[in-house]
């Protein structure tokens, strides 16, 4: 049986036009016409001032902690239940990253587990010199509620809009709510340049210098010389060609996936102890990735029996994120959970499953998915 992946790329075409064009330039290295109108094209869709294109989502977060002067022995709060990439970066600094808790209505940050964290903070006499804000799955986080909070402290927002692409609030495409806004184009996210991530920003200064930080923070003279450290972050001429065809087609990838979020809603909607990730009103999510909980004692089933069940019939599906106040690495972490003595990005690790949701998959593969998880109950 062909092999049913989580979330594979999917290619529009035309790609290849501009790779081409890339090749008949000989611009393959960095820089080049592909970077420059990615680039202008991410920041009209997004409805931005600017974009800068790098080598990945992390990258991107990195280079923003940088525009914000995070250094060693700073304070950086971020969500809890995301994948590491969204912490390594304020290590690549020597900071301290604070962890907070996620809420039902989003499974994102917590208002009220931030709020908490910001008032010992204070009273500690150090405030977050950032806040690093995750839409999981494509859901936006609370955005108002957690900006309100930010700005009344005066910190900055790093709005990590790795998974959610493509999705809105209030109107506005999610990751355009912050001092910069993260995007993620690796080979499993909703549109693909292969690897490659960006930043976004109405800031146009902070941009400019994003770039010359991602290149080697190469001074302005005709011999190499270098005043700061710098990196070798920048996105390749093809690689930003790939994206450019990606963008084009975006919103029918958002279109596909949130249709086949629908489907498995309206298979298992009679089925004891599914509950399908929700979406807060107001708000699109572009569905990246269908998540749901699976209730054990409801289901007679566990999300962990699901995982295995598809395995055996060659279907990827993972349970959520591990929450990072839990990985090892950040042990000696602060955590706020979202009520005293309750953690809620707990409980959805423990129960919750990601099921295929790919926008290249047929009718027929979400069926087989549909019906081996039925023949499991």
């Amino acid at each position: 049986m062909k092999r049913i992946f989580l979330s594979s790329p999917h290619m529009s075409g035309n790609e290849q036009k501009y790779i081409q064009e890339a090749f008949d330039l000989n611009w393959v290295a960095p820089l080049g016409n592909n970077v420059d109108q990615f680039e202008k094209d991410l920041a009209t869709y997004n409805h931005m001032e600017g974009a800068s294109v790098l080598t990945s989502g992390t990258a991107a977060i990195h280079i923003a902690l940088r525009l914000l002067e995070v250094a060693e022995g700073d304070k950086v709060f971020c969500s809890s239940l995301t994948f590491i990439a969204s912490a390594n970066p304020i290590l690549y600094q020597g900071a301290d990253p604070v962890f907070i808790d996620s809420e039902p209505d989003t499974w994102n940050m917590s208002p009220q587990a931030l709020e908490r964290a910001f008032q010992d903070a204070e009273s500690e006499g150090q405030l977050p010199k950032a806040v690093i804000i995750v839409n999981l799955y494509g859901q936006s986080a609370k955005i108002e509620e957690l900006k309100e909070i930010c700005d009344r402290y005066e910190v900055a927002i790093i709005e990590d809009a790795a998974e959610s692409l493509g999705s809105e609030y209030k109107g506005k495409k999610s990751g355009t709510f912050g001092k910069f806004g993260i995007y993620s184009f690796n080979g499993n996210k909703i549109i693909t340049t292969s690897g490659g991530g960006a930043l976004v920003s109405n800031d146009i200064e902070a941009l400019n210098k994003s770039r010359f930080l991602a290149t080697q923070a190469r001074d302005q003279a005709i011999h190499y010389q270098h005043s700061e450290l710098g990196y070798n972050y920048r996105m390749s001429n093809i690689v930003a060609g790939i994206g450019r065809a990606q963008l084009k087609v975006l919103d029918d990838r958002v279109a596909k996936r949130r249709a086949i979020f629908d489907n498995y809603v309206e298979a298992f909607k009679d089925q004891p102890g599914f509950d399908f990730m929700p979406e807060l009103e107001e708000t699109k999510s572009n569905r990246w990735l269908t998540a749901l909980t699976i209730n054990p004692e409801a289901a007679g089933i566990t999300n962990m029996d699901i995982i295995h069940s598809l395995g055996n019939e060659n279907i990827e599906a993972r349970p959520v994120w591990k929450p990072l106040h839990l990985q090892p690495l950040f042990e000696d972490a602060k955590y706020y959970s979202h009520e005293e003595g309750y953690s809620y990005s707990d409980e959805l690790f423990k129960y919750g499953l990601c099921l295929p949701s790919g926008s290249n998959m047929t009718e027929e593969q979400q069926n087989r998915v549909i019906h081996t998880i039925k023949k499991l109950m």
